[in-house]
């Protein structure tokens, strides 16, 4: 597994358990405004990253592939969400 994968999925596990951590701790209701948060956060840290490391090769790929995922999972658990209230 390259390097660039072994970030994305970092990123998707972190979002994962922010996203079960927003489901644990935050009452059915309010559990899916922190989603958008957690989206932000995590496209944010892929840019942040490149920011820091000066290295424009790949970013277009990592926010597309780091956004694409985070999407999914919070749209999982928001189904989960609202399927069990």
């Amino acid at each position: 597994m390259s390097k660039h994968w072994g970030q994305i999925i970092s990123i998707w596990v972190i979002v994962a358990i922010l996203a079960l951590w927003a489901i644990l701790s935050q009452s059915q209701s309010t559990a899916p405004a922190w989603f958008g948060t957690i989206l932000a956060g995590s496209v944010a840290l892929v840019s942040l990253y490149h920011l820091f490391r000066a290295q424009p090769e790949g970013i277009v790929r990592k926010l597309v592939y780091v956004g694409g995922g985070s999407y999914l999972i919070l749209a999982v658990a928001t189904a989960y969400v609202f399927l069990a209230s």
